[in-house]
């Protein structure tokens, strides 16, 4: 079932000059628009110095100049992002995961993985996440 962005109550996310993800993410029509926003909050706590562009049409980030994550706004019935080693194929070894990273990880390759998050357990979920997001960084070729 498909909400339309004006059929929901949401807050404006607060302005950051000059961040097109926020401009982005104000515009955009999806039903899964909000738990895209919280998505983007606990990806950029789970390290310092992270950084976001629109990439693919879609929310992306970055360590230093290495993208690695991707939202995946096709679907929207699921909140999902793609992690991956930049825009080509990348023949590093698979990224070595723990058990509690891996939990949220399907491999699609050995530099893709696809993770779907359950936006009603996404307070659950932060911790598997952040672990996550903090071993794929630390291994970027």
């Amino acid at each position: 079932m498909s909400k339309s962005r004006s059929s929901r109550s949401t807050a404006k996310l607060p302005p950051i000059a000059g961040n097109e993800v926020d401009a982005f993410l104000e515009a955009l029509d999806h039903p899964l628009r909000d738990d895209v926003v919280r998505v983007r909050r606990l990806l950029l706590a789970a390290l310092p110095d992270l950084g976001e562009a629109i990439k693919w049409n879609a929310p992306s980030f970055r360590h230093g100049e290495r993208f690695f994550a991707t939202v995946d706004l096709r679907s929207t019935d699921r909140l999902r992002l793609v992690f991956h080693r930049g825009a080509k194929k990348d023949a590093a070894p698979k990224p070595t995961l723990s058990p509690r990273a891996e939990v949220l990880v399907e491999w699609v390759a050995d530099d893709r993985a696809l993770v779907t998050l359950d936006p009603s357990k996404l307070a659950s979920q932060r911790l598997a996440f952040t672990t996550l997001v903090r071993e794929w960084v630390s291994q970027l070729p």
